[in-house]
């Protein structure tokens, strides 16, 4: 008796799904299980098509120009079943993050049917059941997910994503814009982990001092956020920014898993997961130097990539329904109403700063509309600032900023100037430091270091 037929007996029939943009590739597929009766099949040209058909089948094939996205999408869907991807080339990377999204296998084209039979109709035990856990608890379709929010396609990978990974000891990497919420992600990893009884400990290697960052997370007379991680989960935001001997002093714990204070000698052991998170180009870092590489490999075991805003569709309009809601909860003031205008405003808005700036934006309303309803132009895009001309100095575009101070035409010490220039950007803005930031050609978080050297000088003065 073949495979087939056993496997429908014991299992039910075997309904395989072939998804390839490929008519040859699937015509190959059909004519190979022509003649075999125990095997249904249907099939689909794309992702999209495949997604409406998967509630029918137990199996899946999948062959696409990008599989992990691919994977991603199909788990972020509930499909539980065995899930193996077709690969044009031969391309490790490509198999690697399609496995670590969910797929059992991957197999080569041109493909070998009845060696694709044998992996589709494979038991894998040990990671059905793994899957069904996690499929039983559902994923989010109105709202909240471990204090993450969006009920888009994107987000809804991003959630599967994480449930994968959480299960893992391995160190995970989040990467995406500014105000994504990759802080999010990573207390979100470790709520849904085994550690989530265990302490969760973040640092900002961006806004701690160079010379502050050693004790800041391997301690010297008190305990550092290693030794308060213990047991847990320690999270490292904009790790690109740290420097290099800290770097090291990180490569060498990653690798034995001690570390030692600063300032001592002897080793203690930590048992700490790392989430680590990054708003730049991490290889770009790399191949500037300003990372290196042997520690960018060991910490991107299991990489995360947020989407922005602009992406998650109308996710937009679920965030600032529960942003509006929070404030004026706070604020003591009616919610304002959404008019379809206002819809519209949110909808094409391209939000540079994501979630950070709709959320400063929604607090803005709260406290500027008058009986619920939201002044117009309010949610307009903002104008960028006018570019520099060859008529036109740098000297004169700051001005502009800062009318009224009397520091314009003076001779000051620089630092000053750029003090008052990153202030006078700031409050054009509204606070918005992403805004700000990107008006003066920096990183966010090269502001808010700067805001908190001054805020330390200010303390010691």
């Amino acid at each position: 008796m073949s495979q087939f037929s056993i496997a429908r007996r014991t299992g039910g029939p075997t309904r395989l799904l072939i998804c390839d943009p490929d008519p040859a590739v699937r015509a190959t597929v059909r004519a190979a299980l022509a003649r075999r009766d125990s095997l249904d099949m249907i099939e689909a040209a794309d992702v999209a098509g495949a997604l409406a058909l998967l509630p029918r089948c137990t199996s899946a094939l999948v062959g696409t120009v990008d599989p992990e996205d691919a994977v991603r999408r199909i788990r972020a869907s509930g499909f539980v079943g065995t899930l193996v991807v077709a690969l044009s080339e031969s391309s490790v990377t490509d198999a690697v993050a399609a496995m670590r999204a969910g797929a059992d296998d991957v197999v080569q084209k041109p493909l070998v049917v009845e060696e694709v039979m044998d992996r589709l109709l494979a038991a894998t035990p040990a990671r059905r059941p793994e899957r069904r856990r996690r499929a039983a608890r559902p994923l989010p379709r109105g709202g909240d997910f471990c204090g993450l929010y969006g009920r888009s396609t994107a987000m809804q990978a991003v959630y599967a994503q994480i449930e994968r990974l959480a299960a893992s000891r391995a160190a995970v990497f989040v990467t995406g814009e500014s105000g994504t919420g990759k802080d999010l992600v990573a207390a979100a990893v470790h709520a849904a982990s085994s550690r989530r009884d265990a302490p969760f400990v973040a640092l900002n290697c961006a806004v701690i001092p160079a010379e502050l960052m050693e004790v800041a997370l391997f301690g010297r007379e008190d305990a550092g956020a290693m030794d308060r991680a213990q047991s847990g989960t320690l999270h490292l935001d904009e790790i690109t920014q740290m420097e290099p001997a800290c770097q090291a002093r990180l490569m060498h714990f990653v690798e034995t898993g001690r570390f030692s204070p600063v300032g001592e000698v002897a080793e203690r052991e930590a048992d700490v997961r790392l989430v680590c998170a990054t708003s730049r180009d991490p290889l770009e870092e790399v191949r500037a130097g300003r990372l290196r590489e042997d520690l960018y490999y060991r910490l991107a075991v299991l990489p995360l990539a947020l989407p922005p805003l602009r992406a998650r569709g109308d996710d937009v309009l679920l965030l600032a329904e529960t942003f509006l809601a929070r404030f004026a909860g706070e604020e003591g003031r009616p919610m304002p109403r959404f008019t379809p205008e206002v819809v519209e405003a949110l909808r094409t808005r391209r939000f540079p700063g994501n979630v950070r700036e709709l959320q400063n934006l929604m607090r803005q309303v709260v406290i500027l509309s008058e009986g619920g309803t939201i002044p117009p132009g309010l949610l307009a895009e903002p104008a960028a600032p006018e570019a520099d001309t060859p008529g036109r100095s740098p000297e004169v575009f700051i001005q502009g900023w800062s009318e009224g101070h009397a520091w314009h035409g003076r001779v000051e010490p620089l630092a000053v100037i750029e003090r008052r220039a990153i202030e006078a950007a700031i409050a054009a803005f509204d606070g918005n430091i992403s805004l700000a930031a990107a008006a003066l050609d920096l990183s966010p978080s090269t502001l808010y270091r700067k805001k908190l050297a001054w805020g330390e000088r200010t303390r010691l003065s």
